[in-house]
């Protein structure tokens, strides 16, 4: 089996994604807002029991709550989806990649690192990006494009920050440790697509 192979995963079954999605950023959301603020934000996302942790999520739930945080409180979303998307990026470090790839990526030069991280997260991601599409152009480059999933409303930019966070801490710690993920601001405010470009320095 190829590094490519054994660093991510499984298969895309549909619009399902990792629960830690919302774990991660309910925990953030407990400590950033208290207990009361976050209950009523996950009332109004509808998400009454947490994941368990132990089983793939329908994706809405993520959208969802992600939605009524931006509405909940505008000015901290971002932040909240920052910190968040660098503690779902732990988390696939610490349990989703083998040890042994994990020690290779660290221990490559950044131009050979780079791309076996990309080819992995090509082929699993599903597990982050759900019913949407994930297009990477190089090792350095990716775009994230909503439109398939034919949602309802436009996600809010927290969602798209999410993605970057997840990305600069995936880079940072098996790349290299100046490596950040920057979203390109897109033409329109509303579209439903974003392009990435993670630089060094």
């Amino acid at each position: 089996m190829s590094i490519e192979a054994r660093i991510l995963g499984r298969r895309k079954p549909g619009a399902l994604i990792g629960p830690n999605a919302v774990l991660q950023t309910v925990a953030v959301m407990e400590e950033r807002l208290g207990h009361a603020d976050t209950a009523a934000i996950l009332a109004d996302a509808q998400i009454a029991r947490l994941p368990s942790g132990e089983h793939m999520i329908p994706e809405i739930e993520a959208l969802r709550l992600h939605r009524w945080i931006a509405l909940h409180d505008p000015m901290g979303a971002l932040v909240i989806a920052e910190e968040a998307g660098a503690r779902t990026a732990d988390y696939i470090i610490a349990h989703r990649i083998p040890r042994a790839a994990a020690w290779l990526l660290r221990h490559l030069p950044a131009r050979a690192a780079a791309p076996l991280l990309m080819a992995a997260i090509r082929k699993h991601a599903w597990t982050f990006i759900g019913a949407g599409t994930f297009a990477p152009t190089d090792a350095w480059h990716f775009a994230i494009d909503r439109s398939p999933a034919v949602d309802t409303l436009p996600p809010p930019e927290s969602l798209f920050a999410w993605y970057a966070a997840v990305f600069t801490r995936l880079y940072s710690v098996l790349v290299a440790p100046d490596c950040a993920c920057r979203m390109i601001e897109p033409a329109a405010p509303c579209d439903m697509a974003r392009s990435y470009a993670i630089t060094r320095g």
